[in-house]
């Protein structure tokens, strides 16, 4: 007896034009992205929406982003979630995917999502799995191998909390993971990296200032250290070979700089002297839910 010949895979196309699909808008979030920003706009244009939130680039970001049927809006960057948040107040419909610039969308994971929201959600939100390439590899361990965030959702039912710097969805429970991750450019260069690693060690830094906390021996000495033997010897980062030792290095520099930069604080603040911190969103607006999204809306 002949086994029954597998269904064939349906296209983007014909998947993105099933009837009865929710709609999906995307939102990406740029800052001097011209390297990225077109790879990440070509993976997301099955999408029914594009809206990319721009921090006022320098470079060709823009120039590249208008080559595509999106929507541009500018807007002063006060850190990732107030980013994300007040976009979520301007797109048009309320199943949103979330992406930074350097993050593709694969084929696989486009139609997971969109035979997810023609067969109609179960959850609230749902965790995407991410595999992040640094110089072009991907790393498999240190920790970045079970790496996920909640990045497609119902926007009545979630909302980014007020922090500078990572910042998890806030979002009712239960949220289930999809199968196929999203691919993520994350560092393309040292110099890059590095950079990456000084910003968020300032934010850090200033949020824990904000929060009332202190960086005594322990902060500084203990915890880069601990950082690298987690990420480097527990979680395996050696595996990675010179990409791991650079990776699991980096985030221990990072954690210095961060707690380093909170004692700075502490002392000038113990001094007298003024201390600088980069901008805060304390727009209640931006971090509470706007009126009208509390009942349970799904198209």
């Amino acid at each position: 007896m002949r086994e029954r010949d597998a269904e064939p895979e349906r296209s983007l196309e014909a998947l993105r034009t099933a009837p009865g699909r929710l709609c999906l808008s995307v939102v990406i979030t740029t800052f001097n992205e011209e390297v990225n920003i077109a790879d990440c706009l070509r993976s997301v244009q099955w999408a029914d929406e594009i809206l990319v939130v721009d921090s006022f680039s320098t470079d060709r970001t823009l120039e590249v982003a208008r080559e595509f049927p999106i929507e541009i809006l500018q807007r002063e960057y006060f850190g990732s979630a107030a980013q994300k948040n007040w976009s979520l107040d301007k797109i048009q419909h309320d199943w949103v995917l979330i992406l930074d610039a350097d993050e593709r969308v694969t084929d696989s994971l486009a139609r997971e999502i969109l035979q997810l929201l023609s067969a109609g959600p179960t959850a609230k939100g749902y965790y995407i799995r991410r595999q992040n390439i640094v110089l072009g590899k991907a790393i498999r361990h240190s920790g970045w191998s079970t790496d996920k965030v909640i990045r497609l959702f119902h926007r009545a039912h979630g909302r980014y909390p007020n922090r500078r710097v990572h910042a998890d969805l806030d979002i009712e429970p239960p949220t289930p993971t999809l199968r196929h991750p999203l691919d993520h450019y994350t560092y393309r260069s040292v110099k890059q990296y590095f950079e990456k690693v000084l910003n968020y060690a300032e934010w850090g830094a200033a949020q824990g200032y904000r929060e009332g906390k202190k960086a005594g021996f322990m902060e500084i000495g203990g915890r880069p250290f601990w950082r690298f033997f987690r990420s480097y010897l527990l979680q395996g980062g050696f595996l990675d070979g010179l990409h791991g030792l650079v990776v699991c290095t980096l985030q221990s520099i990072g954690v210095f700089l961060k707690y380093a930069w909170l004692w700075e604080h502490r002392v000038k603040e113990s001094l007298g002297e003024e201390i600088t911190l980069p901008a805060f969103d304390d727009d209640a607006a931006t971090w509470e839910r706007p009126p009208g999204f509390d009942n349970d809306n799904s198209g």
